[in-house]
């Protein structure tokens, strides 16, 4: 069975398009935020600092062997956070 996350997208749709990610500022560990629900995805991203974001977004599934390719490319982990930004699970 595949696994599907939801995660949010910059400028969905255009030639820019890209994952969005964040960068832990203690651990300079960088991140891929990724929920289980659409709604969990729409709440958290509600509570991150606005200041931060240029541009369109979109919350979208993505295939778990994607969004580990992804995450693996771009030297990134993957973590599965809750509509708060709780992390309940780790993927790679």
């Amino acid at each position: 069975m595949e696994n599907w996350y939801y995660i949010i997208i910059r400028d969905p749709g255009s030639p820019a398009e890209q994952f969005v990610g964040f960068s832990d500022e203690k651990t300079q560990e960088r991140f891929l935020p990724a929920f289980k629900t659409k709604e969990d995805a729409r709440a958290c991203f509600a509570l991150m600092p606005k200041d931060l974001f240029n541009g369109a977004y979109d919350t979208q599934a993505v295939i778990e062997d994607d969004l580990l390719a992804t995450a693996a490319e771009n030297d990134h982990r993957v973590y599965v956070l809750d509509e708060k930004g709780k992390i309940l699970d780790r993927l790679n």
